[in-house]
């Protein structure tokens, strides 16, 4: 541990000087549209907390497209607390899908609004509305796509059953209760060996206890992920107002992120606590952190580069690598004690298309019908030179938020709450042109992922996965979930 660490200022000291900064910077405020002052930046935030409580309560309330594979079961357990208050209420699936889809969009309007009116508001309603939307998402079902219920079946795969979900798929307890909730059954566990290992607990307890700890577990790892980007904006001397509702108020984070309960959050809390480390010189600490991150999702590596950019001089750095190696040496040694040579199934996974990932986009609109081997292989050498030219740059968040934009745009299983990964690194970072694409970005897996999209595409016969690569990527994604 490195001597010097900086104390970021709590909650109680930053305000008066947040305030004594918004007294100086009237002027420049007053350039701003009045629209955007505290009034509109208040409302746009008790929007977005209306529509989080709408969607919550609705999909608590009975079978829906809002949660995946609830139409075959949907126990009142998954349903969360709201169910025994709301019951069922009923509207048809295309009521569901235009209401939906018009929220998104309208919640993409209030992120804007809070966003730039960000500076007109208190720290403390900042922090209040981050909480509270966690909060509310924690008391509801999982939305949209139900990873949650594939972290306890290879749980109990490895835990209970005594198989190495690396080498065994979920089909092999098909006896087990999770089974039926459950969707990628011929995959081998895709996530790292420390998230695994963490998990196995969960194996002995009942599944609603189990699932119920894996919710809390995320949204308390959500919590410490955003304070650490308040932390990081601390001590880079930023205004952490904007930078906080640039991830918070995001609705990709809100309902695929936070709202699916994925378990990114295992890897954005400690990548983003080792920025706030470095930044505090405690230079062994953030390289030893950044290793738990690897463990729980390989991505998370490509940060490394860009705090060794970071630390200078050459002594900074030998302690962020001493850091990396000491917590590496017992990680490597627990994945072979529990799991063998055996690794995640990183292959097969990064062999499924979506529809709407950018190498698909990008063939159909050269005339080749979507992905090919050659747009896949041109996009993932365009993300390495990426990588290489922001190692020279100064910005050194800024290069690494560039670098996870291009690690995005290349990959053909794209998902909506990737875009997590690019958010604090695009609100800490000082260019303003990474903000707007992690925001244009955002509006684009938005639009793309609303269920009206879909609906429009297959009532027009539209077909996104037409090139041969994408249709034996389709066969292989059926094949995997069977």
């Amino acid at each position: 541990m490195s001597d010097g660490a900086v104390a970021a200022p709590g909650l109680g000291q930053l305000e008066p000087r947040l305030e004594r900064l918004a007294a100086r910077g009237a002027a420049l405020r007053g350039l701003l549209p009045q629209a955007l002052g505290a009034r509109t930046g208040r409302v746009a935030l008790a929007s977005i907390l209306a529509a989080v409580a709408l969607v919550v309560a609705f999909a608590s309330s009975g079978p829906s497209i809002l949660v995946p594979r609830s139409g075959a079961a949907f126990p009142t357990w998954e349903m969360g607390p709201l169910h025994a208050l709301y019951g069922h209420l009923a509207l048809s699936a295309t009521t569901v899908d235009l209401g939906y889809s018009g929220l998104l969009l309208a919640m993409l309007l209030a992120y804007a609004a809070a966003v730039l009116a960000a500076r007109s508001l208190s720290l403390r309603s900042v922090v209040v509305f981050a909480v509270a939307v966690n909060l509310i998402l924690l008391i509801g079902p999982q939305l949209q796509l139900n990873d949650v219920f594939n972290y306890l079946g290879y749980a109990r795969l490895g835990g209970l059953h005594g198989l190495n979900p690396y080498t065994h798929v979920i089909n092999a307890e098909s006896f087990d209760p999770v089974f039926r909730f459950s969707t990628w059954h011929n995959l081998t566990s895709p996530y790292g060996p420390l998230f695994t290992a963490l998990s196995y607990p969960l194996a002995w307890l009942p599944l609603p206890v189990a699932y119920w700890i894996i919710k809390v577990a995320v949204v308390a790892a959500s919590l410490g992920f955003l304070y650490c980007v308040y932390r990081c904006a601390a001590l880079l001397g930023r205004d952490p107002r904007p930078v906080l509702l640039l991830v918070a108020a995001n609705p990709i984070y809100i309902f695929y992120a936070v709202g699916g309960f994925h378990n990114d959050f295992f890897m954005l809390l400690p990548s983003t606590a080792a920025i706030a480390l470095l930044l505090a010189r405690r230079d062994r600490c953030a390289g030893a952190v950044l290793m738990l991150a690897v463990a729980v999702k390989f991505t998370a590596v490509l940060l490394l580069p860009f705090l060794l950019i970071a630390a200078r001089p050459t002594e900074r750095r030998l302690r962020v690598i001493t850091g990396a190696v000491l917590a590496a040496i017992p990680l490597v040694a627990m994945s072979l004690l529990l799991f063998g040579l055996s690794l995640p199934n990183l292959s097969q996974q990064s062999s499924v298309i979506t529809g709407f990932s950018v190498p698909n986009v990008l063939g159909i609109l050269l005339g080749f019908g979507g992905t090919t081997e050659g747009l896949v292989r041109l996009l993932s050498l365009g993300a390495v030179v990426v990588v290489l030219v922001g190692l020279r740059r100064r910005d050194w968040v800024a290069a690494a938020g560039w670098s996870t934009l291009a690690l995005i745009a290349s990959v053909t299983w794209l998902m909506p709450w990737y875009i997590v990964w690019l958010l604090p690194l695009a609100a800490l970072g000082q260019s303003r042109r990474l903000r707007a694409a992690a925001v244009a970005f955002t509006v684009f897996l938005v639009l793309t992922f609303i269920p009206e999209t879909s609906s429009y595409l297959s009532s027009h016969g539209i077909n996104t996965l037409s090139s041969p690569t994408d249709q034996a990527a389709a066969s292989l994604q059926a094949k995997l979930q069977q």
